[in-house]
């Protein structure tokens, strides 16, 4: 009885997680360290959730069109380790990423450093494919 009252419960944890649990990927499953992208933009959202915190910016192109791009970091556990706090980062800064691009070619990609330009502070992202 014991057993399957614990099996109940893992399932309705799992359940009642979103699928973030599920998920969760590798580096190298997703994202290409041998396609490093620099950008400078302004931070429209920042998620600071479990596995990964996820922030995305509006990056201004060569041709002077604006596109969304979603940075990956470390989860908030090791970002707080690192010197990051929720107000680390906010809405509406701008900030410059160095980062390692999706495989799939989209606008995604998973950040090494991310400075903020308005003190140049350099952030450690805590990214696995350092």
């Amino acid at each position: 009885m014991r057993r399957r009252l614990a099996i109940a419960l893992w399932v309705a944890s799992i359940a009642a997680s979103g699928g973030r649990v599920l998920a969760h990927h590798s580096f190298a499953a997703e994202f290409d360290a041998s396609k490093p992208v620099k950008v400078t933009g302004v931070v429209t959202k920042v998620e600071w959730t479990n596995p990964h915190i996820w922030f995305f910016m509006d990056v201004k192109g060569e041709d002077g069109t604006v596109a969304n791009w979603g940075f990956e970091m470390a989860s908030p556990s090791q970002l707080l380790r690192a010197g990051w706090k929720r107000t680390s980062m906010k809405v509406g800064d701008v900030v410059a990423v160095e980062a390692s691009r999706a495989r799939d070619g989209s606008n995604a990609a998973n950040a090494q450093t991310v400075v903020l330009t308005s003190t140049g502070q350099r952030l450690f992202a805590g990214s696995p494919g350092q």
